[in-house]
């Protein structure tokens, strides 16, 4: 059984299909329509509903995609959707704002929008344009534009003073603090079983039990499976109510994040030591996946143009897997094997992710090629990181994003450039030193000539950043 608010209401569900998501519950099971479905795969926002969490004698909302959510996964919480905004008569200002700057056409999509522009609010009184392109970045509109939704978000909280979740917030945090438990909840029907531990120690003893079981963190890719392929996934952990898993911790010469730390949670502190990190996450996905997202998640699935872990292995970043009562860690580089193959043993998980700090000069960058600047997969990524000292090359670490079958390090071009001199001669062969580590593939995504084209360049592009001299590559600095 699980427990959780749906808006106000209190919902218990003993027997209900845990392969069910939240947009599929709202529609078809409490037939709360308001919510859309557009593309059943957390691309086009017309989906977006808001959970709101504790955090201490405090909720945090965040807005996600319902149709990559299971049902499993509001435990414990408040779901927030469309139909609860409006305050008795009166409408509520991310509603009200949509109306007076004219932001809505057809209407399909401006549900969706209209919550996350509640979700914006909630977390920012006061957002500068950049936090109002980001919150609206995963939500799409093809009728009205964006410019009145944009001015609807600015207007949005003018004079509106407090709506009806912050005067009942202490009431909601009072509520959702008597759903807590210590027992394991769980949702079953026929078959399909999907189980909700709140430890690491329960979860690598429910995964001994249940080898077979899919781990569910946020869903934003196992949960294609059922929306895309229409599989059935008969065994599920779902691992996003582990508080040790979501920890976020920062010592003097480490970074650790929990497997089910959401990408949202690891900005800040991967941000801290690496900018371009954060540039690289700001441009993975929509906010409302971020939100849902793990790092954890992103490193298991090993897809070969999976963001993070190009970054990571030019960190050299290292993992740690367990199974049972057993850990073992390994660097990163190591832990893929061939095309979504991993390390990983039967009822073996990533429990955690050490990133190295950075030193007094930060030389990590990190460059993503997709055919548009949001929400969208990388054709190719490269990440690089170069130590310089005297004009010589003493360290390089150079990882690249689909150009195989696996996020794999740049052996023969780090090897050129070792003991070389920092120059334009070098680099050259450092570019050439690439085709002995690639053998690209062509797709729908990128030709082969172009991955690699684009390989190269990244390497010159980075000889070019580190230049004294002052000259912009990078698209972005133009948005």
């Amino acid at each position: 059984m699980i427990k959780f608010l749906l808006n106000q209401e209190l919902r218990e569900e003993h027997t209900l299909d845990p392969n069910m998501t939240v947009l599929n519950y709202l529609r078809e099971h409490v037939r709360k329509t308001g919510t859309k479905e557009g593309c059943a795969s957390g691309d086009c926002g017309a989906c977006t509903v808001v959970l709101a969490e504790l955090d201490g004698d405090q909720l945090r909302y965040k807005s996600i995609n319902s149709c990559l959510t299971f049902v499993s996964a509001l435990d414990g919480k408040q779901l927030i959707t469309v139909e609860d905004l409006k305050d008795k008569d009166k409408l509520h200002p991310s509603q009200q704002a949509m109306v007076d700057c004219h932001g809505s056409q057809c209407g399909f999509c401006t549900p969706g929008i209209v919550m996350s522009l509640f979700a914006l609010g909630k977390n920012n009184a006061e957002p500068d344009k950049e936090e109002v392109l980001e919150a609206l970045a995963g939500n799409l509109c093809r009728c009205t534009g964006y410019r009145p939704i944009v001015d609807a978000a600015n207007a949005m909280y003018d004079d509106a003073g407090a709506d009806q979740f912050q005067r009942n917030e202490q009431a909601t945090v009072q509520r959702l603090k008597a759903l807590q438990r210590t027992d394991t909840p769980s949702l079953a029907l026929d078959k399909r079983h999907c189980h909700n531990p709140k430890t690491t120690a329960e979860l690598a003893e429910l995964f001994l039990q249940y080898p077979e079981a899919r781990l569910l963190a946020g869903g934003t890719d196992l949960a294609l499976e059922v929306t895309q392929f229409h599989r059935e996934l008969p065994a599920m952990i779902y691992v996003g109510d582990i508080a040790e898993l979501k920890q976020v911790e920062v010592f003097d010469d480490r970074i650790e994040l929990g497997a089910a730390a959401s990408l949202s949670q690891c900005y800040d502190a991967l941000t801290a030591d690496y900018p371009d990190f954060g540039a690289l996450l700001h441009r993975f996905a929509s906010l409302q996946v971020r939100n849902q997202g793990t790092l954890g998640g992103n490193i298991g699935n090993a897809s070969p143009i999976g963001d993070s872990p190009p970054a990571l292995i030019a960190l050299k970043a290292q993992v740690v897997l367990r199974k049972g009562d057993q850990r073992r860690t390994m660097p990163l580089e190591d832990f893929f094997v061939d095309y979504k193959v991993t390390q990983l043993q039967p009822s073996e998980f990533i429990e955690k992710v050490i990133v190295p700090r950075a030193g007094a000069v930060d030389r990590f960058r990190a460059y993503k090629i997709s055919k548009r600047l949001d929400d969208d997969i990388s054709a190719v990524l490269a990440a690089l990181s170069i130590t310089v000292d005297d004009g010589v090359v003493t360290d390089a670490c150079i990882a690249f994003g689909g150009m195989a079958a696996i996020p794999k390090r740049a052996r023969h071009c780090e090897q050129t450039l070792l003991g070389s001199h920092w120059n334009q001669a070098t680099i050259a062969k450092a570019m050439a030193a690439l085709e002995q580590d690639f053998a690209p593939i062509s797709d729908f995504r990128a030709s082969k000539d172009y991955r690699m084209l684009t390989a190269r360049n990244m390497l010159q592009r980075y000889f070019v950043e580190s230049q004294v001299i002052e000259v912009e590559t990078r698209v972005t600095a133009y948005v």
